[in-house]
């Protein structure tokens, strides 16, 4: 080992030799060289030497069958000597470290003698010491023991002696008159009692097993009277009977699993109250059918003659159950609230972070969607196994809501405190109302069914051409009406029976329209009216009758609401407007072509006996027994009566088109009279008298034109302007009363034959004209109006005259500002 460093040393590098047998016999020098074993690590034959796991027979056998064995044998034999005579260098070499190592090693073995005798008497000093102190070790720990003993006896005493007096304590406070009795102290004491006994092992000891027996049936006495409190504070919603009871609880150390059990029985008690409400044996016994005539079926119908008193037995037990409900709900909100309150008066800590970790449901809400999914559960299989209950909750599903509602309102308004969480929120409260969705569905399905039936049987598809009856118009409306008064209490419903009761209008609409008629014959205004009129003259008359009535009906209700029968009422207008307006085309068509003719009449005549003939002219004549023969036979049966028309208050389709086409009469007749050239003074007299008969005749038989507005101002206003000088015109008031239009017209009548009229100008005829001055503006008839204007002042100028007539100045004067502020448009 201790050769070691000094045969690995570094020597001067040997001549190489040409075979590693040579470079193995080369001598080391005396300070070292090359070792022979890394010769030997790089030669093939005895590198295998130097492996942890070389094996001889292995080798030899290699040898041998490699057929060089001899050669083999003698490499091995210089390998042997190389090592002998390098060990023998080494020792030469190493001589004198080695004779050192030697007397190094004879003072290790003469120090080591001298160890092994002191070790010899400090074992026999160790022995000495063993034996002298053994007793009193024994004695210590046995004194030890005794103390640890006497300490532990002690406690227990001590402790004991607590315990029973905290005992008799609790005893004589238990004792107390029962109405005086502190549950909240007697309950901390118990509390404390047993804890005294856990944490100190008392149980074993005799006497405190027999006060432990004591305590325990004291405890269960607090128990059931702490429970008592409870629950009569959360029966009468008393804040200080809850707090005094759930203080008794904490006391105990059981709050948590008394407030989970009053949450699990209050649960059960409300799912079984929904249970009963809806369990038609149940109902059936109790309206006292039982299973005999009366009973009740396997399809959960009543036997025939029970019908009645199940259905009222069916709805007493839901307001019976809704009522247990609110009150499952107040009083579990009455408990939250005290918990969320109250805090225990020694430690502060609010009493609802102990019932409550946080990310748990409130109380109230673990309540409520028990009590959701199993109401909801109910209804849905009393929907499908019961034709009874799903029949009752249909037809009565305003009752049905309504009772939902007011249990929802009953516990917003009860739970309402300020700085308090309500008991349900609206998510809660939609859970509800969704739960008696299916009852709705069934229910609007149900209301549009008996509508589109009633409608059906009134305008069959099949029969083309039969009007219903007064009654039957009443009995759509009468249905209508009673739709509407069963949901009107509530916004919510009534919005969606009127989008039922929408679809139903559409559909009576739909089948008016089919039942009108559109011919020649629908249209003939010269004879009697024919039965095709008079049909759709009874149609009209009743879709106004169902537009009316139900527009009234729903008149009370909210905007937003009466919104959606906004269209199907339109559609019910517009069908009786159609059934008519061809008619009213017709007449309106008929009075403007007797109108037209009075360009066939001579308004230029000259002479007193023109102007002394008080006789209307032919065309006015022919005008009038028009509007007579109209009267009789078509508006006497469309306009309603004096006494309706002021009891309804409001004007039918029929008097709003009578409005519009006396207004248009009056109107084409001041057109076309401001047209006519020339105009003598004598046939400005002949025309006033046909404005005084048209105003007669219109009023008498059409619509009283005081009530007609602008038109009758025009008319009244026109007959004094063709009587005004030119020179007056330009000042005069009445000009406010009329078109532009018909003032520069007339103005034509009073101008020289070269100012030629726009309908000269162009050659038109009059009926071509007036169509064009139907579709024009007063802007764009003043232009027309310019136009021939500037012709007739080019003319002037062509002929070399300086003077206009004094109707040009006024035209153009007029023109420019009267159409700046037209009182009337077309």
């Amino acid at each position: 080992m201790a050769a070691s460093p000094s045969i690995q040393k570094s020597s001067p590098t040997p001549v190489a030799s040409s075979s590693p047998l040579q470079k193995l016999s080369t001598p080391t020098t005396a300070t070292g060289g090359a070792s022979p074993l890394d010769a030997f690590a790089s030669d093939l034959t005895f590198s295998a030497f130097l492996s942890p796991s070389f094996d001889s027979t292995r080798f030899s056998s290699s040898a041998l069958s490699s057929g060089s064995a001899a050669s083999t044998a003698e490499k091995l034999q210089d390998g042997i000597r190389l090592l002998e005579k390098q060990l023998r260098s080494e020792v030469l070499h190493r001589h004198s470290d080695l004779l050192n190592q030697l007397s190094s090693l004879k003072d290790a073995d003469s120090a080591l003698s001298t160890i092994r005798t002191a070790v010899s008497s400090l074992q026999s000093s160790v022995r000495r010491v063993r034996s002298e102190i053994a007793d009193p070790h024994r004695h210590i720990k046995s004194k030890t023991i005794q103390l640890s003993n006497l300490h532990r006896t002690t406690d227990l005493l001590q402790h004991s002696i607590r315990a029973l007096r905290l005992s008799k304590k609790l005893r004589d406070l238990a004792s107390a008159d029962p109405e005086k009795l502190d549950l909240a102290k007697a309950a901390q004491l118990h509390c404390e009692i047993l804890s005294l006994c856990s944490e100190n092992d008392l149980a074993g000891i005799d006497i405190i097993n027999e006060e432990l027996a004591s305590v325990s049936e004291i405890g269960s006495r607090l128990r059931s009277d702490a429970m008592k409190v409870l629950e009569r504070g959360m029966d009468g919603l008393n804040q200080a009977e809850v707090g005094t009871g759930l203080q008794v609880f904490y006391n105990l150390g059981e709050l948590r699993q008394t407030v989970d059990a009053l949450i699990s029985k209050y649960k059960s008690q409300g799912v079984k109250s929904v249970s009963v409400a809806l369990d038609m044996k149940a109902i059936s016994a109790s309206s006292g059918g039982g299973f005999g005539p009366g009973g009740i079926r396997g399809s959960g119908t009543p036997q025939i003659g029970g019908g009645l008193k199940a259905k009222e037995a069916l709805w007493q037990r839901m307001r019976s159950c809704m009522d247990e409900i609110h009150s499952i709900v107040v009083a579990v909100w009455h408990l939250q609230r005290v918990l969320s309150k109250k805090r225990d008066p020694f430690t502060h800590v609010l009493l609802l972070d102990e019932v409550m970790q946080e990310g748990d449901p409130m109380l109230t809400d673990r309540v409520w969607e028990a009590l959701v999914k199993a109401f909801a559960s109910q209804i849905k299989s009393a929907f499908t196994a019961s034709s009874f209950v799903k029949e009752i909750f249909t037809t009565g599903y305003p009752k049905l809501f309504s009772m939902i509602e007011n249990l929802l309102e009953r516990i917003s308004r009860d739970t309402d405190v300020k700085g308090v969480l309500p008991a349900i929120n609206l998510e809660g409260k939609n859970q509800m109302i969704a739960a008696i969705e299916i009852f709705q569905t069934s229910f609007l399905a149900l209301c549009l069914g008996r509508l589109s039936d009633l409608v059906n049987t009134v305008f069959p598809v099949s029969s083309r051409g039969s009007v219903p009856s007064k009654e039957h118009i009443a009995r759509i409306i009468l249905r209508i009406q009673e739709e509407i008064e069963a949901v009107q209490l509530d916004g919510r419903l009534t919005f969606l029976v009127l989008r039922e009761i929408s679809k139903v209008l559409l559909l009576l609409a739909e089948r008016a329209e089919y039942q009108v008629y559109t011919g020649p014959e629908a249209r003939q205004v010269t004879g009697p009216a024919t039965p095709s009129q008079l049909k759709n003259f009874t149609l009209c008359q009743h879709l106004q009758e169902i537009h009316t009535r139900i527009s009234a009906i729903v008149a009370g209700l909210p905007e937003i609401t009466s919104d959606v029968l906004s269209p199907a009422l339109g559609a019910i207008y517009g069908v009786a407007c159609d059934s008519v307006t061809s008619l009213f085309q017709a007449m309106l068509d008929r009075l403007e072509s007797c109108i037209l003719q009075i360009h066939d009449q001579n308004f230029g005549v000259l002479g007193m006996d023109a102007a002394m003939d008080n006789n209307a002219s032919p065309y006015m004549e022919e005008l009038q027994k028009c509007i007579v023969h109209f009267r009789t036979e078509f508006l006497s049966r469309l306009l309603p009566s004096k006494t309706n028309a002021i009891s309804t208050g409001t004007d039918t389709i029929c008097t709003q088109l009578v409005r519009t086409m006396a207004s248009r009469v009056l109107i084409f007749f001041i057109r076309h009279a401001s047209l006519v050239r020339p105009l003598s003074e004598s046939g400005k007299l002949r025309m006033a008298r046909d404005m005084a008969e048209l105003e007669l005749a219109v009023g008498q038989n059409l619509f009283p034109v005081e009530q007609l507005g602008a038109p009758y101002r025009a008319l009244r206003a026109f007959r004094p302007v063709i009587f005004l000088e030119t020179s007056q015109l330009g000042a005069s008031p009445l000009l406010q009363d009329l078109p532009p239009s018909v003032i520069l017209h007339h103005l034509y009548s009073r101008g020289p034959d070269e100012l030629q009229s726009p309908l000269q100008r162009n050659k038109l005829t009059p009926l071509q004209y007036s169509l064009w001055l139907d579709s024009q503006g007063e802007d764009q008839i003043w232009r027309g109006i310019k136009a021939t204007l500037d012709d007739y002042a080019a003319k002037i100028k062509a002929r070399g005259d300086k003077e206009f007539s004094p109707v040009y100045p006024l035209m153009l004067r007029l023109g420019s500002s009267l159409t700046e502020n037209a009182p009337l448009s077309q």
